[in-house]
């Protein structure tokens, strides 16, 4: 009994500064260290970049894992990454990096130019995936398909020294610096890779600034600082603990509360009260990225131009943007944004026209309707906000011109899944560009090659007059003469109707005043190497 009075006062002066030691981190929960808490709609789908397509799995790899070349911090221009320097030969058909020397996987194995050859050889042969389920669906995008198939652009990948990467190229294709940029091709360590390519995607092993700690489904993914990382003095915050919250009204009230200290997916109509609020910072991310409405013309009555015509006259995006985006976001006419080079700005959009709508449905023989099932996004996302709400409104348009649809909205994961494998009849989606180049909107989204499952087109619209359009402006190296094709690609798909592209907009963002350095970038995540905490 006489030591109980000692041992309550150790306990409580050990609570109190543990108290204060986690003061200086983030928010209210954070752990002792600069520890910041970042919240997001969706939990991550696998962490193995070069499997996924979806933001927030990228969004937590490109901080452990780095690519060959990398963006500048705001723009889509191609700077430094693993490799320091690269020269291109003169038909555009020999691309030669020099390695960073003294770089580490997080597991202590060397970065080296075999280390890159083991990537790519395992992006482009299909035999090399964890399991049938799987595919290294951006590595076919936006290389042309694989090893031995037809359209492959990669011929080979060389390891001439240690330090040194050859890239033979079987034609030269105009985006290729730039789509070596891209998160899903992270450099992964060999070794990690080899040992278990399943377990990989739930424990990635990179170069980057900070290495993964540990993922609870559902809920949060943590990664903690490289102490050995290779850019000095970076990065600057021991631990990132990435928090899914679904509602974005609950996560800006988890934000003003101090529970985490920078959010995205912020409702737009909030933008304003954030700016107001001296405890908190507001973000716009530079847009680059278009929401649109995908229809299945694998089945019917999508697979007939008029009917596809018709759902497009009968959306009112005026008022769909009035009622969900607050001013921040402006009507799409085109797959692709008009920040980037080679819109084609003298498309007319299809204007909102019921009587219009009503007799391109006769036309096409419905003129009493008919019934869809149409899908919607169940978490929110930077160009669609609140996907239930939205095909809500969109839902109420289409029941003016005899559309009967009922709304499905299967989980994130499931819903990413079956729209890629074609299970839906419309679907909202969209697309944050990953390069700064039109390629990776129009033949990422559109061509014929990327409706092979599963598909990143998944309006699995197959025009062999676009493709053919798309493939010149691939081979072509001159971007005066690459704009000229993207042009005409537009007008295609503007004649075609494969989706009703419904805004391009610029996604609010959230954050504590404290909270130092943070750049949102225009391809949708970033590297957190240089935030901070300052209080």
């Amino acid at each position: 009994m006489k030591m109980r009075k000692p041992l309550l006062l150790a306990v409580g002066f050990a609570l109190i500064l543990s108290t204060v030691l986690a003061g200086c981190g983030g928010s209210k929960s954070a752990d002792q260290g600069k520890t910041l808490i970042y919240g997001r709609g969706a939990d991550s789908n696998k962490l193995d970049p070069s499997l996924v397509t979806d933001g927030e799995s990228l969004r937590v790899t490109e901080n452990v894992m780095e690519t060959l070349v990398d963006y500048k911090k705001d723009s889509m221009e191609v700077t430094s990454g693993l490799a320091e320097k690269w020269e291109t030969s003169e038909d555009g058909k020999t691309w030669t990096f020099h390695l960073r020397k003294g770089v580490k996987f997080h597991d202590g194995t060397d970065f080296n130019a075999e280390a890159v050859v083991f990537n790519f050889e395992r992006w482009m042969n299909r035999e090399m995936l964890p399991s049938k389920k799987d595919d290294f669906i951006y590595y076919g995008s936006m290389f042309g398909g694989y090893k031995k198939e037809k359209g492959h652009v990669v011929d080979s990948v060389k390891a001439v020294d240690e330090h040194t990467v050859e890239f033979k190229l079987k034609e030269p294709q105009g985006p290729f610096l730039q789509n070596l940029a891209m998160s899903p091709f992270g450099i992964a360590s060999p070794k990690a890779v080899k040992k278990d390519p399943a377990e990989f995607a739930k424990h990635p092993v990179g170069t980057g600034p900070f290495k993964f700690e540990n993922w609870k489904k559902g809920d949060t993914i943590t990664v903690v600082k490289n102490e050995d990382y290779w850019q000095k003095g970076l990065p600057k915050l021991d631990k990132i603990i990435f928090k899914s919250i679904p509602d974005n009204s609950a996560r800006l009230t988890a934000l003003q509360s101090g529970d985490i200290d920078v959010m995205d997916g912020l409702n737009p109509e909030d933008a304003k009260r954030v700016k107001s609020d001296e405890k908190l910072q507001l973000y716009k991310r530079p847009p680059n990225n278009v929401g649109y409405l995908a229809f299945n013309m694998d089945k019917k009555p999508f697979d007939n131009q008029k009917v596809r015509q018709a759902i497009y006259h009968a959306v009112n995006k005026e008022g769909l943007i009035k009622s969900f985006y607050a001013g921040l976001a402006e009507p799409a006419k085109n797959p692709m944004p008009p920040s980037l080079w080679g819109f084609n700005d003298d498309i007319q959009d299809y204007e909102y026209d019921l009587k219009k709508a009503k007799k391109l449905l006769k036309e096409a023989g419905y003129e009493k309707g008919f019934e869809v099932e149409f899908w919607a996004m169940p978490e929110p996302r930077p160009y669609i906000p609140d996907g239930k709400k939205i095909a809500e409104y969109i839902q109420a348009d289409l029941n003016k011109i005899g559309i009967k649809s009922k709304i499905a909205s299967p989980e994130w994961t499931t819903y990413l899944e079956e729209t890629q494998h074609g299970e839906h009849e419309m679907a909202l989606l969209g697309w944050t560009g990953d390069n700064g180049d039109p390629d990776n909107f129009l033949y990422v989204l559109l061509d014929k090659d990327n409706t092979r499952i599963p598909a990143q087109n998944s309006a699995f619209y197959k025009s062999d007059e676009l493709h053919d359009v798309l493939i010149k402006a691939q081979r072509e190296t001159d971007q005066g003469k690459r704009e000229k094709l993207y042009k005409e690609a537009q007008e295609i798909i503007h004649k075609d109707v494969p989706w009703v592209p419904l805004v391009y907009a610029q996604p609010p963002l959230a954050g504590q005043s404290y909270v130092k350095g943070y750049s949102p970038h225009p391809k949708g995540s970033e590297s957190l190497a240089e935030l901070d905490i300052q209080k």
